[in-house]
């Protein structure tokens, strides 16, 4: 194999691109923008940035963000302190880190949209708006809105979720999230490097429903939309049906990031799934014992074992975390109580936030806790109402 054409330069395509040119293969990145911003992303969980450090050891601009209050309605809020906090880019500037990073390994970049692919015996040709390309392999990383209809994911009907917003002047030191009765969903404010980005993620309600309730939010809070950006992005959220269906990779080619439907289904969180497949793809394209045939379902297995499994379970989850009912309450409402007395489900909150709680097995760890957890709930709504001045316990 001679030439790789990563079609899309997004944290997925570039993270395959630095490797693969890093080991010596002709490598081109084919993207229409390169390094662009994206108002709703920015933000690495502790396990991206620990696995891949150069994500926190560099001189681009970022935050870090060690507290974040989840709210419910009825519920409260909870205030926690990060253990591992997360950090904070623009997309425009991780974006530019990461193509910077393949260019210097040996990355070629082509600016121009890429209008239709073919595939021959062995490899493949590009059309592009420059003319045409030739490569031996494709890494698909063109994004949600893939326009290649023969290569990366299919969505059936309830496989996406929207997320809509505010690229808003304004500065803070915490993430508020915010859950909604009847909402699968949540409102975020999340601060990045000189402005806020407010918004609303979710399934299951119409956008313009879902721009009402953010609205009504930023009034509530004084939030102002004065100056503004509006924002919008379908983002793949794939049922539980549809994950053993995915198409991921093909003859001589592979998907990544959310070309691939590699997204939470519940956070919505993909950066940390677009720089680990990307990274696993070309692990597979360079690994000579997968010969040209055989490497897609080598990537299948890889992307199965570090994390897709994890990701079916959480299709399965999603419903119920969001829309769901505990002890005569919303999961939402009984898990900020829970955060509000108990250290042990504080702790849980800790790794989910961090990226390092697994769903498979956070049933498990819930069951394991849950008597000591009640305990410690029930034990601090007693002392609240029984010793004068006694307040809940924060982290």
């Amino acid at each position: 194999m001679k030439t790789v054409a990563v079609l899309g330069g997004g944290p997925a395509g570039a993270s395959a691109a630095e490797r693969l040119a890093r080991a010596g293969l002709n490598t081109i990145v084919f993207d229409e923008k390169l390094a662009w911003e994206k108002p709703c992303g920015g933000g690495l969980t502790y396990k991206a940035y620990e696995q891949y450090p150069y994500l926190l050891n560099n001189d681009t601009p970022k935050k870090l963000i060690h507290e974040t209050v989840v709210n419910a309605q009825g519920a409260g809020e909870a205030k926690m302190n990060l253990t591992q906090p997360l950090l904070i880019y623009s997309r425009f500037d991780l974006n530019r880190m990461l193509l910077e990073r393949a260019e210097r390994a040996g990355a070629a970049m082509e600016q121009t949209r890429v209008l239709g692919i073919e595939q021959k015996e062995k490899g493949w040709r590009l059309r592009t708006r420059n003319g045409t390309a030739e490569a031996d392999f494709l890494v698909v990383a063109t994004g949600a809105r893939n326009p290649l209809r023969e290569v990366g994911t299919q969505w059936a009907a309830g496989d996406t979720m929207s997320a809509l917003g505010y690229f808003v002047p304004g500065a803070r030191e915490r993430i508020d999230i915010q859950f909604m009765s009847n909402f699968e969903g949540y409102i975020w404010v999340f601060p990045r490097c000189g402005h806020l980005s407010v918004g609303i993620g979710g399934k299951g309600e119409p956008a313009q429903a879902m721009r009402a309730r953010l609205d009504a939010y930023m009034d509530q809070h004084g939030i102002s939309r004065k100056d503004g950006v509006f924002y919008s992005h379908m983002l793949p959220s794939l049922e539980k049906p549809s994950w053993s269906r995915n198409r991921v990779s093909g003859r001589g080619w592979v998907a990544v990031g959310d070309a691939g439907g590699l997204v939470d289904p519940i956070t919505g969180e993909g950066l940390y799934y677009a720089i680990r497949s990307g990274d696993l793809a070309s692990q597979v394209v360079l690994n000579d014992a997968h010969d040209y045939a055989s490497k897609a379902l080598a990537y299948r297995d890889a992307i199965a074992r570090e994390f897709v499994h994890d990701l079916e379970y959480a299709a399965t989850l999603a419903r119920r975390v969001f829309l769901g009912r505990f002890l005569f309450r919303s999961v939402p409402h009984r898990m900020v109580q829970f955060m509000q007395r108990s250290p042990r489900f504080r702790d849980l909150m800790q790794d989910l936030f961090a990226g390092t709680q697994p769903y498979l097995s956070l049933r498990e760890r819930v069951m394991k806790n849950l008597n000591g957890t009640l305990h410690e709930v029930f034990m601090q709504f007693f002392l609240e109402r029984v010793i004068p001045g006694h307040s809940r316990v924060s982290s």
